[in-house]
């Protein structure tokens, strides 16, 4: 933030979201106790309440505070023009008008503040393809209310509400009837979306200027793959990680025992940065837990739990269609993968009050994508009779329970796996199934995938394109789930490590390339689609790390 024009404003907002948070409250009250210690001298109070207020371990709290502030709140990429800039944007003239004692009567908005929209997604025609998913989308769910007679939303009755908080730790058991039910959309459907967009005001000429080989035809920037290897070297394959040097095969004296010494320090520290900083080489299994909630600055208090407890009285009251699309994918994904079917209980005390929790509205600050609105019946279009459907705004879509079931390998208390989901999904996962430009979205992961395969192994892609095989077709429903649900579970935990350590999505396109590269020889042996399908079916047996080391650094 060099600007400082830009560096004030965005101070101002952190300060305004730190005294409005429920963290500002509680720092008031701990200077309250402070004052009332019979140490505290009144000559020394603003001294002696700050040392009391640091033993108590407040300034890592905030400091962990300011740090998910900046991890979860974009830079501002269109600052609000101060209002001198809008009156005279040239310093000099301001200067020269202000030395004459000369006041301008007519100040010109030169710089006109920028939409919200705009802000959420600058450029139209993905804002358009984004609204246009979004209402196929709906109009999928009501189709579905419409032939099966099924109301979006019901209270439940009395009875059955004590039924379900008996057997709240057993929903799997006896779920809802679910033979009519349909995932609203698939992967597959959603790429079709992606690969329809076009930028009206890009006419390609195959010059070099962009590659067209790829099914994708949306000019966002991605980075190089040198960039990339500047932004993972701590993984680079003269650095020891956790997933390979702490393997079985390997005597523990020589990294293991370093490695976990080294992380209990930092899980002690309890400061969300270093353990960012330590995790990029990765998380030792029994430290995952506390580091992967210290990078996400999750502390779950009784308030929390509270909050937990009120969602879950909002999912026995009433029953929403959303459920029983939940439970359907639910079976449909973890309760036929032998990783994650124990843990089917779980993923739905995680995902049903999810789909209540209001909270997670706030991701759409900065997400192109809008909530979607149900009105009462015959006030169809009347925005005073409208309300957000479901309550957190998220419709899932088939694979929608994997975001959670590598997590229940971590938290054994559902109430601290909800949250740790649901930061993980506002902060990344959400841009997995939304339309942007951003570098992070699905697009441009897309993108980068396609770019990094062609530089790559030129004669793999044009041979899989010749034989009507496109990459992404395969590739895409990896990238989506973040390969939750095709590798092995411990490795999916390794994967995820990065992403949070790293604060990137991107390594997912880095490592589609990776196993791409790693089966090459056989992919060019097919001569159709089913074919290069079947040679990629089955990602259980790769190991994660080592594939994305050889992607990035062996060339």
């Amino acid at each position: 933030m060099t600007d400082p024009n830009l560096s004030k404003i965005f101070m101002q907002t952190l300060i305004e979201d730190l005294k409005s948070s429920k963290i500002f409250t509680d720092l008031q009250n701990a200077a309250q106790i402070e004052i009332t210690k019979p140490g505290v001298r009144l000559s020394e109070l603003k001294k002696g309440v700050q040392a009391g207020l640091i033993h108590s371990g407040w300034d890592k709290r905030l400091k962990n505070a300011v740090f998910k502030y900046l991890q979860t709140k974009p830079r501002l990429q269109y600052p609000v023009t101060p209002p001198e800039h809008a009156k005279e944007p040239l310093l000099y003239l301001r200067k020269a008008q202000k030395s004459s004692g000369k006041v301008s009567t007519k100040p010109r908005l030169q710089y006109p503040v920028t939409p919200p929209e705009h802000a959420k997604e600058p450029l139209l025609y993905l804002r358009k393809a984004q609204h246009a998913w979004e209402k196929r989308i709906l109009k999928s769910l009501n189709s579905m209310c419409t032939e099966l007679n099924i109301p979006l939303a019901r209270k439940r009755p009395e009875k059955e509400q004590k039924e379900m908080n008996s057997k709240w730790t057993e929903l799997g058991v006896e779920g809802p009837d679910l033979t009519q039910i349909r995932p609203v959309y698939a992967p597959k459907d959603f790429l079709e979306v992606i690969v329809g967009i076009q930028n009206p005001n890009y006419h390609g000429d195959n010059n070099g200027f962009f590659p067209l080989w790829g099914i994708v035809q949306v000019p966002v920037k991605v980075k190089s793959i040198n960039k990339l290897r500047l932004q993972y070297s701590e993984m680079a394959i003269n650095q020891c990680q956790s997933g390979i040097d702490d393997s079985t095969d390997i005597p523990s004296e020589l990294f293991d025992l370093d490695r976990s010494k080294l992380g209990k320090k930092v899980v002690n520290a309890n400061h969300g940065p270093v353990a960012q900083e330590f995790s990029k080489k990765g998380c030792p299994s029994s430290l995952r837990a506390t580091l992967w909630s210290q990078m996400l600055c999750v502390e779950v208090d009784d308030v929390d739990k509270l909050y937990y407890e009120q969602l879950k009285t909002s999912v026995l009251h009433h029953d929403l269609l959303v459920d029983s699309l939940l439970y359907k994918d639910v079976k449909l994904t973890a309760t036929n993968d032998d990783q994650y079917f124990v843990f089917e209980d779980f993923l739905y005390q995680v995902l049903l009050p999810f789909s209540r929790d209001t909270f997670v509205l706030n991701h759409f600050s900065q997400n192109s994508a809008t909530p979607p609105k149900s009105y009462i019946r015959g006030k169809l279009g009347v925005e005073e009779f409208s309300v957000l459907y479901p309550p957190n705004g998220v419709i899932p879509f088939h694979g929608f329970a994997m975001y959670v079931a590598p997590l229940c390998y971590l938290y054994n208390d559902p109430v601290i796996l909800y949250y740790v989901f649901r930061e993980i999904y506002t902060r990344y996962f959400y841009r997995l199934h939304s339309i942007s430009s951003h570098h992070q979205g699905i697009v441009a992961l897309s993108l980068l995938f396609e770019v990094l395969l062609q530089t790559h192994e030129p004669e793999l892609f044009f041979h899989l394109k010749t034989v009507g095989c496109q990459p992404l077709k395969i590739a895409f429903k990896w990238l989506v789930r973040a390969f939750s649900g095709y590798l092995s579970s411990d490795q999916v935990l390794l994967l995820w490590d990065r992403i949070l350590a790293y604060n990137s999505l991107e390594i997912l396109p880095v490592l589609a390339v990776a196993i791409f590269s790693f089966r090459k020889t056989n992919l060019l042996k097919v001569q159709s689609y089913n074919a290069a399908e079947a040679v990629l079916a089955d990602l259980t047996t790769l190991q994660v790390i080592p594939l994305i080391q050889l992607s990035l650094f062996s060339k």
